[in-house]
């Protein structure tokens, strides 16, 4: 919290008490306030390692209040401070200001959000770290300006209203999740990933920069051969930084080539002593993926938890789930890993998971699809391409995990359209004329696809899967994933490591030329390869699946009476910005089995969960209060 120009009062310190126990599950270690003329800092520490907690000693008028963890701390003490003793990230990072000031940020690698005020400059910065890992929200109400790690802390400032930012919200209805950038209030803003904020403290200025870009150098003289030992050992290191100091080491395990790769990375090191794996076990057929997960989990079973998620344990994680989300999210995985995080929570305080793997590889399915777009464009004359869409579209409804039906429809509308078109339209939830029937006063909004489309024109390089890439951790992987794994490990105080969106890794992987990073169909080509004799062939042949929940198939049934009851034309009125009688007319076709809209009618339950509990009321503090 801090006040430019203005003085610290009680009424401010209590503001900031108040929002620091409302994230203290982020930290439930350790918690701390300290203040000055112009600020008021708070901070909630989670112990994962010796030292976590230590306060600070003096730092000559600089002060910190941060989240994360910097996985290179060990080389940039040895690089800069070869003599010193550092037992904290929170020491680290003021010495090495204290050396080159806010350039430091691009030696960093790993996760943080922080903010440091200089007492000696009268200024502060707010930054977050280079892929948007850690959460970091702000919000400035007169000549206050507040920053917290979730939006929920936020609504803890006198005076903030909790207006609902419609266009986030259009959006949202395409991607399932809330743009990088933005939140669903249109007073409360999200800082991107690789950005920062600069604040003047004795006259209120604040300017936002960009302190990092992801940079793609292939170089082309480099062969298969020459890549597959040293992408080896780049992930093993990664693999290895991202290991908790001490204690039991815990894994979320899908079963996929991913996280398998890591479980046999991390048997091979003999610093791990104890190791816990977790899995969810999708109460679906289609949706089952537990035979791949026996396949790697086996040998390790006396310490492997498959948590069972069924349409009870939805139902009842639905409204606890969203109290530490705190903003709505389509995303079919959220309550799975809430379940998971909380069996995890037994056993670790920091879990190993394999996202940003996909995004750093260019496994998406639609990477492949946009090689496969472009051949199929120039190969298949347009006749025979149309003839093909409307015959995808005669196919019966079918509502198994990637069924034929789907994947035809999809494809063949997204053929026709440009690369930064198709990538967003073959993941949508609902098209951009849906939206504007299921928000009719949305016509003003520039349409999603624009986003993605003013990106993909902006960026510097020739190669339209390296522009892609771009886009896919800057929307994707920062508003989809990192929310779903930061706000659900972190509801049961767990920290979410992933070596594959270390810094350092990435950077190694954006050498690689893009047609040995992926040809043709053929995805992971590269780091299956080096990393073929971590994982049986069972694992190494399976084509790439995400984690998702039926909720397709358990409106027909188990889930079709808490549909009801959330999207009955009432509750929908209520957010005043929804027609309740298309929301409606997509139950309607989704249960006579007329199209699948059950991405869309999950989208539209979760918002008006999520509204009844933080817009409607405080709900959202009683399911924080009770217990899990």
């Amino acid at each position: 919290m801090l006040f430019p120009g203005a003085v610290v009062d009680d009424d401010d310190r209590c503001v900031v008490h108040a929002m620091s126990q409302l994230q203290s599950h982020r930290g439930p270690d350790f918690v701390w306030i300290t203040d000055g003329p112009s600020f008021v800092l708070g901070n909630s520490l989670l112990q994962t390692g010796p030292n976590a907690t230590e306060k600070l000693p003096d730092m000559q008028q600089i002060h910190i209040t941060y989240d994360g963890h910097i996985t290179n701390r060990n080389q940039l003490q040895q690089q800069f401070f070869s003599s010193s003793t550092i037992k904290s990230d929170e020491e680290l990072i003021v010495l090495l200001y204290q050396k080159m000031g806010m350039d430091f940020l691009v030696h960093l690698s790993g996760q943080f959000a922080f903010v440091l005020v200089d007492q000696r400059l009268n200024k502060c910065w707010v930054v977050r770290d280079h892929f948007g890992m850690r959460p970091l929200f702000w919000a400035q109400c007169g000549n206050r300006f507040y920053v917290a790690s979730e939006i929920k802390a936020l609504l803890e400032v006198p005076g903030l209203e909790r207006t609902l930012d419609r266009e986030s919200i259009y959006h949202y209805f395409t991607l399932a999740y809330i743009p990088r950038g933005m939140t669903p209030f249109k007073q409360i803003h999200e800082l991107p990933g690789s950005q920062l904020i600069e604040i003047d403290l004795n006259s209120g200025q604040h300017s936002q920069q960009q302190y990092y870009k992801i940079q793609y150098d292939p170089d082309p003289t480099l062969s298969e051969r020459d890549l597959i030992e040293p992408l080896k050992q780049a992930i093993i290191d990664s693999v290895q930084r991202n290991l908790p100091a001490s204690g039991p080491v815990g894994l979320m395990f899908s079963g996929g080539f991913d996280t398998s790769s890591i479980l046999g990375i991390i048997k091979t090191l003999p610093q791990v002593e104890q190791l816990y794996t977790y899995s969810v076990l999708m109460q679906e057929p289609s949706f089952d993926e537990s035979k791949f997960q026996d396949a790697m989990a086996v040998p390790n079973r006396n310490r492997h938890h498959q948590i069972l998620v069924g349409p009870r344990e939805v139902e009842d994680a639905l409204f606890k789930h969203l109290a530490y989300l705190d903003e709505p999210s389509g995303d079919g995985a959220t309550i799975p890993f809430f379940l998971l995080a909380r069996q995890a929570a037994k056993d670790v305080r920091v879990l190993i998971s394999g996202e940003g793997g996909d995004e750093t590889f260019n496994a998406p399915e639609t990477h492949s699809a946009n090689w496969a777009r472009r051949h199929y464009r120039r190969l298949v004359p347009k006749p025979v391409r149309d003839a093909a869409h409307w015959t995808a579209h005669a196919l019966p409804c079918n509502y198994k995990k990637l069924s034929l039906e789907f994947v035809a429809k999809r494809f063949t509308e997204g053929a026709e359209m440009g690369v930064p078109e198709s990538h967003i339209h073959w993941r949508h939830v609902l098209p951009e004329h849906d939206k504007l029937l299921l928000m009719p006063d949305s016509q003003d909004f520039a349409s999603t696809a624009s986003i993605f489309r003013n990106m993909y024109d902006a960026l510097p390089f020739e190669d339209e899967l390296n522009r892609l890439s771009v886009i896919d951790i800057r929307q994707y992987f920062e508003g989809d994933l990192m929310v779903k794994n930061d706000r659900m490990l972190m509801a049961h105080s767990i920290q979410p490591n992933l070596p594959f969106m270390d810094r350092i890794l990435l950077e190694s992987v954006l050498k690689i030329p893009v047609n040995l990073r992926l040809s043709g169909l053929k995805r992971r080509r590269l780091q299956k390869l080096a990393l073929r004799e971590f994982v049986p062939s069972k694992i190494y042949k399976r084509p790439n699946m995400g984690l998702e929940m039926p909720h397709s198939i358990w409106f027909l049934g188990p889930l079709r009476s808490l549909a009801e009851s959330l999207l009955a034309p009432d509750k929908v009125a209520n957010l005043g910005i929804l027609d309740p009688a298309f929301v409606t007319k997509l139950w309607d076709d989704h249960v006579n089995k007329r199209r699948d809209n059950g991405r869309a009618l999950w989208s539209i339950l979760i918002l008006v969960a999520w509204f009844d509990l933080f817009v409607a009321s405080d709900r959202y503090k009683d399911e924080l209060g009770r217990r899990f």
